[in-house]
């Protein structure tokens, strides 16, 4: 716990205070540590415990924000009815997507994406119900570049959202927001205060929407809007579980 920024430290203890306190991260790279094939990812069970301890708290919300499809993003956290989740990128709730999905567009990329990986070991296709990924983290750096280059010279006839990630390209056939996510949850739950932990691109849109008494904490590194950092999913269950003690002994 010591190991954490002072800064990061105050913060949380000042969210802790907060009348109502809206607590979302990130799946993979922060709550569960990134690992080379994506269906075996796993959060840290010291991080989960205190997410749904968290939950558990008066006048405190939860929510998993991901990148992950909905249903796929269910399973692999294990997490409670008490956590809301909310999958692709922010775009799908449990009441649906939050902009029409063009369903002739999400075949005629996936089909591309398709061509593009079956001729270079490592690539995949990873196909959600609003998005296509291209993931390369398993191929060459030949491969795996010469594919990324090709998926987004493909993309210029498409009319997506495309979005870069480590090791992947994602391009969604709605828009797809962390940030608009992170205000819905604000309003729904009448948050006075937001925590959000996040590691990649996608997340800088929700750390953009920080405001406030508002914390967001950028896991690893790299350029980020993110007012703290922390260095991994390790670091963000020792932050979860400070949060949790302060939290409930306010």
């Amino acid at each position: 716990m010591s190991d954490l920024p002072a800064d990061l430290l105050r913060a949380l203890t000042s969210a802790a205070e907060t009348p109502r306190l809206l607590v979302t991260s990130d799946f993979d790279g922060t709550l569960a540590p990134i690992v080379n094939n994506p269906a075996d990812a796993r959060p840290l069970s010291n991080a989960s415990e205190a997410l749904v301890a968290l939950a558990d708290l008066d006048a405190t919300s939860v929510a998993l924000i991901s990148g992950r499809a909905l249903a796929v993003l269910r399973e692999l956290s294990g997490a409670p009815a008490t956590v809301q989740l909310v999958g692709s990128h922010g775009a799908e709730f449990d009441n649906g997507f939050a902009h029409p999905v063009d369903e002739a567009l999400l075949a005629r990329i996936t089909a591309e994406l398709r061509d593009i990986a079956a001729t270079r070991p490592g690539v995949t296709v990873e196909t959600k119900p609003a998005s296509v990924a291209l993931h390369v983290r398993n191929a060459s750096p030949a491969d795996g570049e010469a594919a990324l280059q090709q998926a987004r010279a493909a993309s210029r006839s498409w009319d997506a959202h495309p979005t870069e990630g480590k090791a992947v390209v994602e391009f969604a056939v709605v828009t797809t927001d962390k940030g608009e996510a992170v205000d819905i949850l604000r309003e729904q739950c009448a948050a006075t205060a937001v925590v959000f932990f996040g590691d990649d691109v996608t997340d800088e849109k929700a750390f953009r929407r920080m405001r406030g008494s508002d914390v967001g904490v950028k896991v690893g590194p790299g350029d980020t809007l993110a007012a703290y950092r922390i260095g991994s999913p390790e670091d963000v269950a020792a932050a979860l579980e400070f949060l949790l003690e302060a939290r409930a002994h306010r």
